[in-house]
């Protein structure tokens, strides 16, 4: 394929709105809640997906789960966290079926298709440590193989959707898609089919989301023609973000994969629900979080590049607010641990409670230090922002190595917490010139 020296004219694009002073938390607030049903329909089906997994298969059931979604985010956080994220801030200021859409659109579908090939390729090499807990047959790996596929089509086309401002589908197939899932869950439990198959049914289920969201974004216009050829500044500019994608999956989901490994060699399958219960819950609302972030404040950082004062107004207006705002959140869910855990999971997790606390602390730090990394991300800081990744992943694994042993299974949440407390202090020195008025 012939690579074309330039794609960007400017009678392409679009010119991002000014943001008033003023507006700029409001603007937050209100695209929050406007994203709300997606949101409340996202963890809704966490929480019935968990308690399906706590109630029919225990811990044990609770960890296999947890493994299955860490399996699924190896393979998709390229896609997910390089490509999509790439594409909504290039194709944002662009006008959909112009030519330098087509071309962007046309190349981020090809990475994604090369990303996933590397991946699944990867498997068979892997099949130990990624798939031995599970038992798989090789239909049941052909059926990974097909979910995936399925579900990276939808995130892409929700990107695009994302990326033309089109926010009311994009959150009616988010709820299909937190739907369908604890469906077919429940439906494969009740056929008393094993754990293994009733994961397999909810990753099929989300991926059948991809043919609805090809349609609308097909009525949308988003679909145009796509031209027959790669755009090398798209190359470029997609290939920082999988940069960047490509450490949050090294220091993030591998070491992820890595310690529940070990929790389970060193504290037993059992011992280790009772950790996994508190990590769960910790992916419900940090879920919630990300669906926000992703849809309303990336999005609008991106189209502020161009304003840096008021994008040091926004970021400094939204940081204040979530600091208080999490703290109440987190705070309360503190207060209710005796009550909260055997309600979402069964009463064999109540032992979960001691844990609870520093996990809270570490989410607190963890989600301001994302809502300043995403400048970085804006920006394309490849750089800067894999130094981050590898930093915050030898903290944590140092953290692991020294409280394990003082502290057992508590010894987790408490490097989780001085992990994301050491960046979370770095990033505010890193950051602090948006923080002068």
């Amino acid at each position: 394929m012939s690579l074309p020296a330039a794609e960007d004219d400017a009678p392409e694009t679009l010119p991002a709105p000014p943001l008033p002073a003023a507006g700029g938390l409001a603007r937050f607030v209100r695209g929050s809640l406007g994203s709300g049903a997606s949101v409340l329909a996202r963890a809704g089906g966490a929480l019935v997906l968990n308690k399906l997994l706590a109630v029919y298969g225990g811990p044990g059931g609770l960890t296999l789960l947890a493994h299955f979604q860490n399996l699924m985010a190896l393979l998709t956080t390229l896609p997910n966290d390089g490509v999509h994220v790439g594409i909504v801030r290039y194709l944002a200021p662009r006008r959909p079926g112009s030519r330098s859409w087509r071309l962007w659109l046309g190349t981020g579908a090809l990475l994604n298709a090369a990303v996933l090939l590397l991946g699944f390729l990867a498997l068979p090499v892997l099949r130990g440590p990624l798939l031995a807990a599970f038992r798989p047959s090789p239909a049941w790996v052909l059926g990974v193989v097909l979910g995936i596929t399925l579900l990276t089509a939808h995130a892409y086309l929700a990107a695009v959707l994302l990326a033309a401002q089109r926010l009311r589908a994009y959150v009616l197939l988010t709820i299909v898609l937190s739907l369908l899932g604890p469906l077919a869950v429940a439906a494969a439990l009740l056929l008393r089919r094993p754990v293994t198959e009733a994961l397999l049914a909810y990753l099929l289920a989300q991926g059948l989301t991809a043919l609805p969201t090809a349609v609308v974004a097909a009525r949308a216009g988003l679909l145009a023609p796509l031209r027959g050829r790669l755009s090398q500044p798209a190359l470029r500019g997609l290939g920082r973000f999988l940069l960047m994608a490509l450490s949050v999956l090294v220091c993030s989901k591998v070491v992820d994969f890595a310690v529940r490994d070990l929790l389970i060699g060193r504290f037993s399958l059992v011992q280790t629900g009772l950790w996994q219960a508190v990590a769960k819950l910790s992916d419900n609302y940090t879920m919630v979080f990300s669906a926000v972030m992703g849809a309303v404040f990336y999005p609008r950082l991106a189209a502020l590049a161009a304003q840096p004062a008021a994008r040091r107004t926004y970021v400094r207006a939204v940081l204040g607010l979530l600091a208080a705002a999490l703290a109440l959140g987190l705070g309360a869910l503190w207060l209710l641990r005796d009550w909260l855990l055997p309600l979402l999971f069964d009463a064999r997790f109540a032992g979960a409670r001691a844990l609870l606390a520093p996990q809270l602390a570490g989410d607190w730090a963890k989600f301001l230090c994302w809502t300043l990394l995403y400048l970085l991300i804006a920006e394309a800081r490849v750089g800067r922002y894999v130094l981050v990744q590898v930093l915050s992943a030898g903290v944590y694994l140092g953290l692991l190595a020294l409280l394990l042993p003082r502290f057992g299974l508590l010894g987790a949440p408490l490097a989780h917490a001085g992990r994301f407390g050491l960046l979370l202090l770095g990033c505010l020195g890193y950051f602090r010139g948006y923080f002068r008025r």
